[in-house]
């Protein structure tokens, strides 16, 4: 028989009558059926049950009249990093979860702001607010890294510098999940450093919450989100809208998204759906080039998906999914020079659909699936020739297209025996612009129980990156594209060990990745241009910790809050060196975070983040209409916080960003924000069936 070591069978005073307890997961205040007061019988083991863990032989062992007591952290059922449904303490990779308390109390107010506090995580932002922001795992460059929305990819072909057009704010957010290092054989291609998966807040029943602030540089911020029931299925809808005039010249952004999501419940499954749009208007002042500095972009998000989950013995999962997003960036906000003829125009659309199915038996979990996701770019810059089409709304037409098809194949087992979980599995891809046929990415991860707190993990994977549209297509005054770049390719092993118990939760884990084929824009000394290339093979060697800090749960509520860090080492290598790199060799070599939460008195709650960070690399700096000498990264500090208090429904709050009003940069010649005070309130009602 296999052994489960997490249970056991316990003793009830009622004659006859055993449970079935969780010994990591026990007596939690906030456990799921606590919150949702029912019993579950071992009846329906095959509905709820399957959620959480492997099939047990002793389950028909035993009387059906048993009651099942499974309480749960809410932690421990995260099921991002595998192919099947699985609690987070079955699970041998390195996964870091940013719940809703954390992100209601914490100095935020964007998603970007957010990631900032993964220590792994490199945001390189460009405006403030979260307008747009590059995001890179463990060394990895921006395209490297995929972006789900509730399980669902949401990357952008075009370019990465898109790929947080969500429609979503942090005010419906639920929790993020961080998955760090390759993914492809769980998410498919472009999971290639590691990949965040953003969930949503999900309706229970008629509530309705709202938030307003206001700060500096003219800064506006509101929200909306209303719950309400029709018959057996929930729904929510969101929106908001947020503005600044700018912290300097041509920063200002407005910014509006609409979210909608419903999910019905049934004895048979579960269906979801979901659908969102956004659209944002901000001065680009310096993204792409400090030359032209008065760039100005408008960016429209459409998006929806619909998901079926069966409640059967072989239990499956369809999915279908559509995106659509347009770009136009303007070089020239205003007054553009004679020579500058037009603004560029890009649309993507992508449409997919996936099947995963999975079932249990006494050998553990075996799923298997597969996945069609079709890329394509409308542009009067990207792709190739075609009869011009006229830009919707525009005095301007698409001159270039290009589409591609990818299509996935997955399989995956989960193994358990006594205190060894093995997970192992593979992807099979084939892309159809690439005359590299089926290429097929395997991996493995492993992890042993040395006690009930502590636990080793070792992964081995492949992964996978295909070139962007940009990457392929885009020539303009500083850059030239590369039509004929092939895919990234790497190999990466980690190894570490976990620790959870009711004082202290963390990791420590040691990584080593070899990257193939790195795509890169590139130039010599003497260059003008950037081109980009299949440049060189890098190597990436380093280690990453994160602990957590919860005395007040030995102690009661009354002793200090949470205390949290991280620390991330870095070495990045390259086999070439004679370019110069304008993105994948400016990676951070040392990132440490830290934070603390501490109730102040009362109600009121004190939020306080640190973040350092000290990145390898330079950039030509930028003065006086001339460029001029490399120049190196400067290693800084940045202080957040965040003072609020509750009173019933409602919520006040006061927070600053960049407290000391530190100068840095995360990215060239791009200026960041100074100190940045923002006050607010928020209100929420208790769900009501």
């Amino acid at each position: 028989m296999v052994r489960f070591p997490i249970m056991k069978i316990q003793k009830s005073k009622m004659p006859g009558k055993n449970y079935l307890v969780f010994k990591k997961w026990g007596r939690k205040s906030y456990a799921l059926f606590s919150i949702l007061h029912k019993t579950v019988k071992i009846s329906v083991l095959s509905v709820s049950y399957f959620l959480a863990v492997p099939v047990l032989s002793f389950a028909m062992e035993t009387d059906t009249t048993r009651q099942v007591k499974m309480e749960f952290d809410l932690e421990e059922i995260e099921v991002s990093a595998s192919r099947v449904p699985a609690v987070y303490s079955e699970i041998a990779r390195v996964l870091t979860v940013i719940t809703a308390k954390e992100i209601e109390q914490g100095p935020a107010t964007s998603l970007q702001d957010l990631l900032e506090q993964v220590s792994s995580i490199d945001v390189r932002q460009r405006g403030a607010g979260g307008i747009q922001a590059d995001i890179s795992i463990r060394g990895g460059t921006f395209d490297q890294t995929l972006i789900l929305l509730n399980g669902i990819n949401i990357t952008d072909p075009q370019t990465g510098h898109h790929n947080l057009n969500i429609p979503v704010s942090l005010s419906q957010i639920e929790r993020i999940e961080v998955l760090k290092g390759p993914a492809v054989r769980i998410y498919g291609p472009n999971a290639f450093s590691g990949a965040i998966n953003i969930v949503t807040k999900q309706n229970t029943g008629n509530e309705l919450s709202a938030l307003l602030s206001a700060g500096s540089f003219g800064y506006f911020n509101s929200n909306l989100s209303a719950g309400f029931v029709t018959g057996k299925m929930n729904h929510l809808l969101a929106g908001n809208y947020k503005s600044s005039k700018g912290y300097i010249n041509n920063t200002d952004f407005g910014v509006s998204n609409l979210f909608y999501s419903g999910k019905l419940n049934s004895k048979k499954g579960k269906f979801s759906l979901q659908a969102g749009m956004t659209d944002k208007g901000f001065g680009a002042n310096s993204f792409y080039t400090p030359v032209y500095p008065n760039q100005y972009e408008n960016t429209q998000t459409l998006f929806s998906s619909a998901r079926f989950e069966s409640f059967t013995k072989l239990n499956l999962t369809p999915v279908i999914y559509f995106r659509r997003h347009s770009d136009k960036f303007m070089l020239f906000r205003e007054n553009p020079p004679e020579w500058y003829q037009n603004h560029n125009y890009h649309r993507t659309d992508i449409w997919g659909a996936n099947l995963n199915s999975w079932f249990l038996w006494q050998a553990g979990k075996t799923s298997f699936g597969t996945e069609f996701r079709s890329e394509k770019i409308l542009s009067n810059v990207l792709g190739e020739e075609m009869e011009p089409q006229k830009v919707p709304g525009e005095n301007a037409f698409f001159t270039k297209t290009k589409t591609r098809n990818i299509t996935s194949l997955f399989a995956e087992h989960i193994f358990y025996l006594n205190r060894w979980t093995i997970s192992a599995g593979v992807m099979g891809n084939h892309i159809s612009d690439n005359q590299a046929g089926w290429n097929f990415f395997p991996g493995i991860d492993g992890s042993y129980q040395l006690s009930p707190s502590l636990k080793l993990v070792a992964s081995w994977n492949t992964s996978l990156r295909m070139p962007t549209f940009t990457d392929l297509y885009y020539s303009g005054p500083t850059n030239l594209g590369n039509p004929g770049l092939n895919p990234e390719k790497s190999k990466s092993l980690e190894g570490g060990i976990k620790m959870n118990s009711a004082l202290v939760t963390g990791r420590f884990v040691v990584f080593h990745s070899k990257g193939e084929n790195i795509i890169d824009w590139v130039k010599s000394e003497s260059d003008e241009l950037w081109q980009s290339t299949n440049h060189t093979t890098v190597q990436n060697s380093g280690f990453e910790t994160d602990v957590k800090l919860l005395p007040w749960k030995i102690l009661g509520k009354n002793w200090p809050g949470t205390f949290q860090f991280g620390y991330l080492y870095n070495n990045q290598r390259k086999i070439d060196s004679e370019l110069i790199s304008y993105y994948v060799l400016d990676n951070l070599k040392h990132k440490f975070v830290a934070s603390v939460n501490q109730p102040v008195f009362g109600n009121v709650f004190a939020d306080i983040k640190f973040i350092f960070q000290d990145r390898e690399g330079t950039y030509t700096s930028f003065a006086n209409g001339n460029y001029e000498a490399e120049t190196s990264y400067k290693p800084f500090w940045l202080v957040d916080s965040k003072l609020s208090y509750q009173m019933n429904k409602f919520r006040l709050f006061v927070s600053v960003n960049n407290l000391f009003n530190r100068e840095y940069f995360d990215l060239g010649n791009v200026v960041q924000p100074g100190r940045w005070v923002t006050a607010g309130i928020s209100f929420q009602t208790d769900a009501k069936r």
